[in-house]
């Protein structure tokens, strides 16, 4: 892929420390966000092809991980060479977070323990879960303490994910902040929006700046990177230690080669024609495939082949990857349709590669957008912060999308 050289990009401060995390020192500071049917194995693996980082797996719950849950135990599993391996729980209970802690160690199933607090979909937070859960303070508490009492003294760091609050009526990011880091937390990263928020309008980055201020431990920033110059722009901005970026990376794997640059210290920065994304497109597909290929028996029992569930789960990214191109609606219909790889590759060489990245959708949002709503809650939810009571039917029994 050709770099073109941006003369006005962002420098980075010269004061930012190497983030660590455990026994790893981090080439760049830099995490992919877990996003539910987005962050599995072979989208990893795309991603840390491009550049440096931490990549985060899909959300695991610790209900399902500790029942073993089939879907579960594929989600869980890492590439070889993939290190640090980063899985992040969701649980409300702090004795299943206990479980599924103690299972990650015991097992090796993973090298970083990243705890979701920053969810804001209704089925999560209706459970007490998610961004709902900091409001519950000591509960908050017990459930990071769960997890870093079973992991750290093994070497195996636990962090933190989090919103600002529930809504701008109920901010829990400076106390959730302090008692993670009392928790004994690696660090802490917030996504600049309350649960209320959704993704609709701007992340606040003074917020990120409050929390880098409020406590001592690393504070990473997430919310609107959506080009390496933004992620500069964010730490000098901030004060933060590093960056989690989600939604900027959907149909960009390449991203994470320009954060590595720019972390670096290089203005290059990646911009594709529609032939180098295209070869990307296929194989990202073939990723998919040859990765539900390694479950036979699981596929066999959802009666579908794993050509067809791999083609199935890439469709959602057609868009992304094609997004600003010059390609007809139909042809975009058809590639999102596709059943079979050989569909696919067919439907590919009627695309212009020689179309130049559309430099015109930079800095803009990618994935979903939506309006601020009302956040589902557990009744009585609010009328107590120091209440440590597990909402009844709190735990999710599945992972992933």
């Amino acid at each position: 892929m050709e770099s073109p050289v941006d003369e006005h990009a962002p420098t980075l401060p010269s004061e930012l420390d190497a983030l660590r995390l455990g026994d790893h020192t981090l080439p760049v500071p830099v995490v992919l966000a877990p996003m539910a049917g987005i962050t599995n194995l072979p989208f990893r693996q795309l991603c840390r092809e491009q550049g440096a980082g931490v990549f985060v797996c899909e959300m695991i719950t610790t209900t399902a991980l500790v029942e073993r849950n089939p879907k579960t135990m594929r989600l869980v599993e890492f590439e070889k060479d993939e290190k640090p391996r980063s899985l992040q729980l969701y649980g409300v209970d702090p004795e299943s977070m206990r479980r599924a802690a103690a299972m990650v160690v015991e097992e090796d199933l993973a090298d970083h323990i990243d705890l979701n607090f920053g969810c804001p979909v209704p089925k999560v937070t209706r459970r007490g879960g998610g961004s709902a859960l900091p409001w519950k303070r000591r509960l908050f508490g017990d459930v990071v303490s769960a997890a870093v009492a079973e992991a750290q003294p093994a070497g195996v760091p636990v962090t933190v994910k989090m919103r600002k609050g529930i809504d701008d009526d109920h901010l829990t990011y400076l106390d959730a902040g302090r008692i993670a880091e009392d928790a004994g937390a690696a660090w802490v990263a917030l996504h600049g929006r309350t649960a209320a928020e959704r993704y609709s309008g701007h992340a606040d980055w003074d917020a990120i700046r409050r929390l880098k201020e409020h406590v001592s431990l690393p504070v990473l920033g997430n919310g609107d990177i959506w080009e390496a110059d933004d992620a500069l722009r964010m730490v000098t901005e901030t004060g933060c230690d590093g960056v989690v970026v989600g939604r900027g990376c959907l149909g960009r794997p390449w991203l994470f080669s320009d954060l590595e640059a720019a972390f670096r210290g290089r203005p290059d920065r990646h911009l594709p024609d529609l032939g180098q994304v295209s070869r990307l497109m296929a194989r990202h597909a073939r990723l998919l495939v040859d990765w539900f290929e390694q479950a036979e028996s699981y596929e066999a029992r959802r009666n579908i082949s794993a050509e067809k569930h791999g083609c199935t789960e890439f469709r959602k990214h057609v868009s992304w990857y094609l997004k600003g191109f010059p390609v007809g609606s139909q042809l975009r219909r058809s590639l999102a349709m596709i059943s079979t790889l050989e569909e696919l590759d067919e439907l590919l060489v009627e695309l212009d590669d020689t179309a130049p990245f559309p430099r015109e959708i930079l800095g803009k949002p990618r994935g979903r957008t939506n309006s601020p709503g009302k956040v589902s809650l557990p009744d009585g939810w609010l009328d107590d912060q120091d209440d440590r009571s597990v909402p009844v039917g709190a735990e999710i029994d599945s992972s992933g999308g």
